[in-house]
């Protein structure tokens, strides 16, 4: 490889190692010399990629002591340079993609769906603070939305997303380790929702049920559905391949409902237990032909341009416990959730409606 070449191949893996944690904050990176041998080049080759490091913001050199992986004091400090080369970079990117043909829509799709993922698999704070809200439940593409759009809806605030599904966001109220919920859990006894179960999981509790919206729910599928499905009751084919949402979603429990309503063993569900965190992660596994048809919200499927058969139309709340209802960071949420632009931006998004979005209704 030309040595040009070669001192961005040894930055890209000195990055992915600090990424992944083989190298952690404060660890010496081996002496240029040795390095020299390991990659058959020049010191001037490895002392280029250590300079690209130390612009990146990634690494520090010393006169007598090395190289060292910054730790958490330097990457503070260094923040501004940070996040101008990650804009650098993003950039660089989205010309890329771009004059492959994606559209801004697309890319802007493909962005947020991406850092659902990382939240999902993201750990949550110990503790909230007074610029930041914990949410835990159910996974929504309108949440994710509105956590890109909540430090301007609160001027500077954030909120950590945890996607647990309908069950956990409740438990989690309940050990005080949420500020609010995401919940859509269907009661078929009083065919009503949410309401029954905030009884059961937080009793003796005044908690208000915020809606963010009442979104569609179905099968999403292949573009021209090639396995003909026409509802839920095709999943008692053997042949067809199915990619479930995970135990306590809010999903999960509708749908284990109407499979009993059908007569249908969930056992005898090909990929029933092929079981994922959000709507994202089923809709992908739809779009990468890892599976034929996967339970999910309406706007999950339009992302990446499935097809999609409508099943039911579900409410979604936000829950939150009186003691938080006060925080001038949730009560800015809930101004917000009021307005048309709120209302406009959710229903962008496809399959949801909007008429009750900011609606309040309280549970005692």
């Amino acid at each position: 490889m030309d040595e040009p070449h070669l001192y961005q191949k040894i930055v890209e893996t000195i990055r992915q190692e600090i990424l992944t944690g083989s190298l952690k904050p404060g660890d010496r990176l081996p002496p240029i010399r040795q390095m020299k041998e390991r990659w058959d080049c020049t010191e001037g080759t490895i002392l280029r990629a250590y300079q690209e490091l130390a612009h990146q913001g990634l690494v520090v050199s010393r006169v007598g002591h090395g190289t060292h992986v910054v730790g958490k004091s330097s990457i503070q400090v260094q923040t501004p340079l940070r996040r101008a080369i990650l804009f650098n970079r993003i950039e660089a990117y989205l010309l890329e993609v771009m004059t492959s043909g994606y559209t801004p829509d697309e890319v802007e799709q493909a962005v947020r769906m991406a850092l659902e993922h990382w939240r999902t698999y993201t750990e949550a704070p110990a503790e909230s603070t007074a610029d930041s809200l914990q949410f835990v439940g159910s996974h929504d593409p309108a949440v994710a939305l509105i956590a890109a759009e909540y430090p301007r809806i609160t001027t500077g605030c954030s909120m950590h997303l945890t996607f647990s599904g309908s069950l956990g966001g409740l438990i989690a109220l309940a050990q005080g380790k949420a500020d609010l919920a995401g919940c859509h859990l269907w009661d078929d006894e009083t065919d009503s929702y949410n309401r029954p179960f905030v009884r059961r999981l937080l009793p003796g509790q005044k908690v208000a049920l915020l809606t963010l919206a009442h979104r569609r729910v179905g099968l999403m599928l292949p573009p021209g559905n090639p396995r003909r499905l026409q509802g839920l009751e095709d999943l008692g084919r053997k042949t067809l391949r199915f990619a479930n949402r995970q135990s306590g979603s809010g999903t999960r429990v509708w749908l284990d409902i109407n499979l009993k309503l059908l007569g249908i063993e969930p056992q005898t569900v090909n990929g029933y237990s092929d079981e994922k965190t959000t709507h994202s992660e089923v809709a992908l596994a739809v779009a990468q032909g890892q599976a034929d048809t996967g339970l999910g919200v309406e706007s999950a499927a339009l992302a990446l341009g499935l097809d999609f058969i409508f099943l039911t139309t579900e409410r979604y709340d936000l829950v939150v416990p009186e003691e938080k209802w006060g925080l001038p960071s949730l009560q800015a949420l809930v101004r917000w959730l009021g307005t048309d632009e709120a209302r406009t931006e959710i229903a962008s998004l496809g399959g949801y409606e909007v008429a009750e979005t900011g609606q309040v209704e309280w549970v005692i």
